[in-house]
């Protein structure tokens, strides 16, 4: 349990990449905590608002942005594979 805890949250690492297949695969299953955990990893921490949405900052201008909210636990899909799509683009341009 306590190595569960670790991984689940402490870094991102092998488990930020079991994240990342999991969203892959359905971007309908996803908890806000998993998502918001990856894209900290991938775009660092988001920027403070005062809404209900994480606002992570892009190396680039436009599409996709990177902009999470929790809708009652889970991530909404849509912004699921609007990060997919950032992690992609980054990925390329690396």
């Amino acid at each position: 349990m306590a190595q569960r805890y670790h991984q689940r949250y402490h870094g991102a690492g092998a488990f930020g990449s079991q994240i990342v297949a999991a969203m892959r695969e359905s971007p309908r299953n996803i908890r806000y905590d998993d998502l918001a955990k990856v894209c900290e990893h991938y775009f660092g921490p988001p920027r403070t608002g005062s809404g209900s949405h994480a606002v992570f900052k892009t190396p680039w201008p436009g599409d996709p942005r990177v902009n999470i909210q929790n809708n009652h636990g889970q991530a909404k899909p849509y912004q699921v594979r609007q990060v997919l799509a950032a992690i992609d683009k980054k990925e390329a341009e690396a």
